[in-house]
């Protein structure tokens, strides 16, 4: 592992794409077979294929405790060290010491020996579960002599490897160092949901033999949020497909041999939570994955956000609740039928083969589309005010040549909403509230992401949530308190820093540039318009985005930038 570190942490020294690629590749093509996989795994930022399911079930105490025992530090060093680096694989690195019991023979560690040893811990169960996990930790840093492995190694098993590598640059970098189609490599990673494979794959001339994996969820295609107004640039010299913006919960579903799975935006298996929509997507001929989105519907109509929030993280559904929130799922795109990959596609084509395959029902519908060559404003304004009255968030404008383009956020795809001023945000902190929310915890400090990729503050709101979902965060965020090195520097002594997990949905009416957040804006009047259970911390709104908010704001009121 010492390679793989010294390999990471010049990858992370170098801005430059092209030298990140071929840094990579110099290293990929020396590998046999083995260590060639699980390092593509872990240049992936995680200790498992995207296709399994395991987990190292590894908390940052356990993690923690187990370096404590072998380098002799204590919290305050700790602390200190974890302010300098920013992150726990950095600061344990730094506290790296030779064991006070050293062994004669010491275990060597390479990417596939550290696979193996992930396995082990991913294998423990039972009442000693934890104890064997730590075990296994214990012996895979007692390997690490080195601090540079050390921190590297404790990157790979926090999920947090933190050196500039896109996915789109590792599979670049597989396709350079075996002479492969950089094409085919990304085509084989979306189809395997497995880049170790692929890098076996690329290495042995063998792409072409990679076959869809149903059961492994791809990453979800994005829109760029468009403001409402008069005119829309983005839309000139262009045939778009125009489809209702539904306000309910993005659903990938693969079906299979009459089996159906459903994966949510976090690619986590929502199956059972949905068992309405299991009958009406296995009746689709053959294996099939399609994208869409399920809705809180009754008579025809969408019922709002609010009353599917009713069924959201249910591991079991009864009749009742089956009777008091029906789904239906609508389908608005096709990415595999059979064993063809259609990402590569045309939307326009992808739609036609969703019609032929789609038999609407009480609990399957296709989305309606219509084709417009050049959208004009005025039309287009009307068309939001038709989704609107059919009680959807807004529109979606998809260009009709578009490729599926997994975990991007581009021009492709364009989201029309009525509130310009709303965020995706996470929560860094909490405080106690007054009144008759004394005893629970109701104000809560949010932030973005900013060009670094840090937490950035933008602001605090009260408002929003029920009693209720006050009443059941509140024991959340006080069991997720961070532990006093991991704060933020500019905490204020009333806030209660909690680990950013919790992701909101946040209203505003006007955006300021300001010196009492981190982000340098603040909000007015925020409120919260929903718990965003359906996205994860990685998609939270970023600083250039309040920015862009910031600047169409400005210019619409046309007023000259502060």
């Amino acid at each position: 592992m010492e390679r793989f570190a010294r390999v990471a942490q010049a990858i992370a020294s170098h801005p430059a794409k092209l030298e990140k690629i071929a840094l990579l590749a110099e290293y990929l093509r020396t590998l046999e077979d083995a260590d060639l996989s699980a390092a593509a795994r872990f240049l992936a930022g995680s200790p498992f294929a995207a296709r399994d399911r395991r987990t190292l079930s590894l908390g940052g105490r356990t993690i923690v405790e187990v370096a404590q025992r072998l380098w002799h530090f204590d919290d305050g060093a700790l602390g200190r060290a974890y302010r300098r680096a920013g992150d726990l694989g950095a600061a344990l690195g730094e506290l790296v010491r030779p064991p006070s019991d050293a062994l004669l023979f010491r275990e060597r560690l390479t990417p596939a020996s550290l696979e193996a040893a992930f396995g082990e811990i991913a294998q423990a169960s039972g009442k000693r579960a934890t104890a064997r996990r730590a075990a296994v930790l214990e012996r895979i840093l007692r390997a690490c002599e080195d601090p540079l492995a050390a921190t590297y190694v404790v990157k790979i098993v926090t999920g947090d490897l933190r050196v500039g590598l896109r996915e789109g640059l590792l599979l670049d970098a597989i396709a350079q160092a075996f002479d492969a189609d950089p094409a085919a490599v990304r085509r084989a990673a979306m189809a395997g949901g497995d880049v170790g494979a692929v890098a076996l794959a690329a290495k042995h001339h063998a792409l072409a033999e990679v076959r869809i994996d149903y059961g492994t969820p791809i990453g979800f295609m994005l829109a760029t949020p468009i403001p409402f107004g008069e005119a829309y640039p983005d839309l000139d010299g262009r045939s778009w497909l125009i489809e209702d913006k539904y306000d309910g919960i993005r659903a990938q579903a693969h079906v299979r041999d009459g089996r159906v799975r459903l994966f949510s935006r976090r690619l986590n298996d929502v199956t059972d939570s949905y068992p309405e929509l299991a009958a009406p997507l296995s009746a689709l001929p053959g294996a099939a994955i399609l994208d869409g989105e399920i809705v809180a519907t009754r008579n025809d109509r969408v019922l709002p956000f609010r009353i599917l929030q009713a069924r959201l993280q249910r591991k079991s559904v009864d009749e009742a609740l089956l009777r008091e929130v029906p789904v239906a799922y609508v389908a608005f795109d096709l990415l595999a039928l059979g064993d063809e990959l259609l990402l590569e596609q045309a939307l326009s084509r992808r739609r036609e083969r969703l019609a032929e395959l789609i038999a609407p029902s009480a609990h399957l519908a296709l989305a309606p589309v219509e084709r417009v060559d050049q959208p004009v404003p005025a039309g287009v304004n009307a068309r939001f005010e038709q989704a609107r009255a059919r009680g959807n968030e807004g529109l979606m404008l998809k260009r009709a040549d578009a490729p599926y383009a997994p975990g991007r956020r581009g021009k492709w795809w364009l989201k029309l909403k009525r509130e310009l001023s709303t965020l995706d945000v996470v929560v860094v902190a909490v405080e106690w509230g007054n009144g008759k929310r004394a005893g629970v915890l109701s104000d809560y400090t949010f932030a973005v992401r900013d060009d670094d990729g840090r937490l950035a503050t933008i602001g605090k709101a009260y408002s929003g949530l029920t009693d209720a979902e006050i009443a059941e965060l509140t024991p959340w965020f006080l069991a997720h308190r961070l532990a006093p090195e991991q704060q933020r520097e500019k905490a204020r002594a009333w806030e209660i820093p909690v680990q950013p997990k919790i992701v909101l949905e946040v209203a505003f009416d006007i955006i300021q540039k300001s010196d009492l957040h981190e982000s340098g804006f603040s909000l007015r009047f925020p409120r919260i318009v929903r718990l965003r259970d359906d996205k994860p911390v990685e998609e939270i709104d970023t600083l250039e985005r309040v920015r862009a908010i910031y600047r169409e704001m400005v210019s619409r009121e046309g007023l000259k930038d502060e």
